[in-house]
Order: C-alpha cells, then structure tokens, then sequence
C-alpha cells in the first residue's frame, strides 16, 4: 500500500459524515505505519474506542470504512475465533465482530453489514507472519503461498466494502 495522507484518509470516508471523518483520531503510531507491508489500513480510534476504521486502496483513490465495536464482549478462555478477512485463528478476544453503516441512505436509515475480523485489524500482518496471534492450540498450516493468502485475504475485505459501498 502507498504511503497515505490524513487529508487523503479523511477524505475516503463513504459511510460517514465529513464532519465524523474530521474527529476521527488516526492511529497512534502513524507516522511509523509499515505502510509496504500493510494492504489496507486498520485501526481501532484511540479517542474513541467503540470506533474502528478501515482504508483500502483503489486505483481511484482510497476508500474508507467506518466500523463499529461492540461495547462489551464475553469471550470464552478455551474457544478460538476466525478472522473473515485473513483466516486467522486467534483466541476468541481476539477476533470480534465490526459493525458498518452502509454508505448513502440506507445507511442513515440505520441499515448495516457486519463481519468478524481480527480486533486489532492487523490482517496484513498476521498473513505476513509479522504478528503472531495468541491462540492456545497450535497455529493452522495452509498449503498456499504467501500470494496467495494475500489474494485471498484482499478478495474478503473487498467484498466486504463492496457490500459497505454499495448501500
């Protein structure tokens, strides 16, 4: 993913007023992004912790995505989750579902679409093996390549935002 700017990021918000998308906080470490290693950008707002974003590019410039956390979670110490995005496994508080208002009307109607993902949206990086999830049992082996999963991984969260972008 290329480098991008706060005004680029702000900017990219479908589902979201532009007064929502200028309060948001961006990531505390992002001046330091790997942004090479990153496919799309996620992050839960430190200033507002039941709010998640996430940012993909497109060839037409970036598209970003207003998530909701959910406010409590009861999460088991024996189950593990799956990320939708990245197949993940991780140990179930590690994997939670993130709410989007769906852009345009519907969406302002209240309308929604929801998947579950890795809580700290760090995807890219656990597909690279650059984190490591914490899980109880032993990690899964997958017979693909790393392209392939990053293919995989880019299919997921872009029919997720397709879903988010198109109302």
């Amino acid at each position: 993913m290329e480098p991008l700017s706060e005004k680029q990021i702000r900017s990219s918000f479908v589902n979201c007023t532009k007064g929502e998308a200028s309060r948001l906080r961006l990531p505390l470490d992002f001046a330091e992004l790997p942004w090479r290693e990153l496919d799309f950008l996620g992050w839960v707002d430190p200033g507002a912790p039941l709010r998640a974003h996430l940012v993909l590019p497109r060839a037409d410039g970036p598209l970003g995505i207003s998530l909701r956390v959910p406010s409590v979670g009861r999460t088991s110490a024996v189950k593990s989750s799956l990320c939708q995005i990245c197949l993940t496994g991780h140990a179930s508080s590690g994997v939670t579902l993130l709410a989007a208002p769906l852009a345009g009307a519907r969406g302002r109607e209240g309308n929604t679409v929801g998947t579950y993902i890795c809580a700290d949206l760090a995807c890219p990086l656990y597909v690279r093996g650059k984190r490591q999830p914490k899980l109880r049992a032993a990690r899964y082996e997958e017979s693909l390549t790393l392209e392939e999963r990053l293919a995989r991984m880019e299919g997921n969260v872009d029919a997720f935002a397709a879903k988010v972008a198109a109302g």
